[in-house]
């Protein structure tokens, strides 16, 4: 290209503060009236558009639960030795096992101080009682020992035995269980083998609790659905396979820059090894980059290059496509085969999500919003009275340590831990993921019903954008008032 022209053929890059959605006359009458579900892969649909970030300061297990309790989907992050990514994604598939099968269980020869052991160590305090081939002899409760003073009283004197039990059959449905429990107004409920043995056992907190998220993200096994990251070097093809056998519901291949030729590879190689399972690529920024990876196989892509709070990469590497322009190119491709968009990176506020999803992206992955909150893993840290989490971008040298803690840290290079594309910072403290996304999604339908959308496939067709100046940014903030507190 010609010296003198490059500047002048330039394309405009917009992003969140840029732009405006023009409100239009809305046929939606309440908020409520807005049905924000969408796919965020081919075959997995969430209920809620936004997913908390793969970072190692945001989810994990105890993030990967809480949205996924409220019909969103966690994404473990990948700077775990693959044991403990494994672990991670199991606590999430078994924490809702309605049938336990393995509950905690006792001899009838254990004492009282082993059963005080015991509720000490997997805070619980009903037990069965089992003999040393599994065979169900009875149950052990809070009442049964609340009273009893000596330490060495064996379980046999205390518990109820099993001819005064209520029991079902292994082969027992939820519904019946829920019958049985009701009907004869009991806590526990032992499944059985026709010889005897313990099957497993439904307890009526865990119905109780299962049915008050109607809006959970489940999968047809009635277990809460998790996703986990991998990388395209390394032991990534070892790290997905046993994320696989762990029943994970969703890889994402997560690299900085997912149009590269050895990214491209890493996915083609996944999905021809695990066919079956839903695949992520990203991060990419273009429509080629696009086209490339919906080639290689992916069911959805994501979509940012540095657009993150603490994220760094354009200033380190001077490279990137503002989020808004790069997430509405990019689905402009997706959109022609039906592959989801995720927004990743840059929303700060519901307004940033209603913009990314009108701008043609299914979902909104971010940091920020979710950072701040108790499930994150963030370490809690008290700054004259108030209250912070710690939140790192992914590329930041103290990841890069935490990638080594079970391993090697001499396979760091040290320009690897001189060169970083992340920064290190605080959030305030936002209390539960619950209570957050309750009140993001208050502003997302919000912004729905002044575009006049029931849907986000309406929104990507209703939505009309407008540019907004400098003084626009501030006139839309508060401005000309003393700021007192936020509610």
């Amino acid at each position: 290209m010609n010296e003198r022209t490059i500047f002048k053929t330039l394309p405009l890059g917009v992003t969140f503060d840029d732009v405006l959605l023009v409100p239009v006359r809305s046929p939606v009458k309440s908020r409520s009236d807005v049905d924000v579900k969408t796919n965020l892969t081919k075959k997995i649909k969430l209920k809620i558009p936004f997913i908390p970030a793969n970072m190692d300061t945001v989810t994990e297990s105890s993030m990967a639960i809480a949205v996924a309790h409220e019909g969103s989907l966690g994404i473990i992050h990948r700077f775990h030795s693959i044991e403990r990514e494994v672990e991670e994604v199991k606590k999430v598939k078994r924490v809702e096992d309605l049938v336990l099968y393995h509950p905690v269980t006792l001899f009838p020869n254990h004492t009282l101080a082993d059963v005080l052991f015991q509720i000490d160590r997997y805070d619980t305090r009903s037990f069965l009682v089992v003999d040393e081939k599994n065979k169900l002899l009875g149950i052990l409760t809070s009442r049964d020992y609340q009273f009893e003073k000596n330490l060495s009283t064996k379980v046999s004197k205390m518990m109820t035995p099993v001819e005064r039990l209520i029991t079902a059959t292994y082969n027992t449905t939820l519904e019946q269980a829920k019958k049985i429990l009701s009907e004869k107004r009991l806590e526990k409920l032992p499944l059985v083998y026709k010889d005897g043995t313990l099957a497993g056992l439904y307890t009526a907190k865990d119905i109780i609790y299962f049915e008050s998220k109607p809006n959970a993200l489940r999968d047809k096994e009635g277990r809460l659905m998790v996703g986990a990251s991998v990388g395209v070097v390394g032991d990534y093809m070892e790290r997905a396979s046993e994320l696989v056998k762990a029943e994970v519901d969703l890889l994402l291949v997560d690299v900085a820059h997912g149009h590269a030729d050895h990214t491209i590879d890493a996915i083609k190689v996944l999905k021809k090894k695990f066919p079956n399972v839903q695949l992520m690529g990203g991060n990419i920024a273009t429509a080629a980059a696009a086209k490339d990876m919906i080639k290689a196989g992916v069911d959805s892509v994501k979509v940012g290059i540095g657009p993150g709070s603490v994220c760094t990469t354009r200033t380190m590497s001077g490279v990137g496509v503002p989020q808004l322009s790069a997430v509405h190119e990019v689905s402009v491709e997706c959109s022609k085969v039906g592959i989801p968009v995720v927004a990743d990176g840059g929303a700060k506020t519901p307004g940033d999500i209603v913009k990314a999803l009108a701008a043609g992206a299914d979902v909104v992955m971010s940091g920020n919003m979710f950072a701040g909150t108790e499930e994150a893993p963030g370490q809690k840290i008290v700054i004259e009275s108030k209250t912070y989490k710690v939140y790192h971008g992914s590329s930041t040298s103290e990841t890069a340590k935490n990638r080594n803690k079970n391993g090697d840290f001499s396979k760091l290079a040290k320009h690897q831990l001189n060169y970083v594309e992340g920064a290190e910072a605080l959030v305030p403290y936002k209390g539960f993921v619950d209570k957050m996304i309750y009140r993001t999604l208050g502003g997302i339908t919000s912004g729905f019903s002044y575009c006049g959308a029931h849907t986000i496939q309406d929104l990507h067709k209703n939505a009309r954008f407008i540019m907004v100046t400098p003084t626009g940014v501030k006139e839309s903030s508060f401005h000309d008032v003393n700021f007192a507190r936020s509610h």
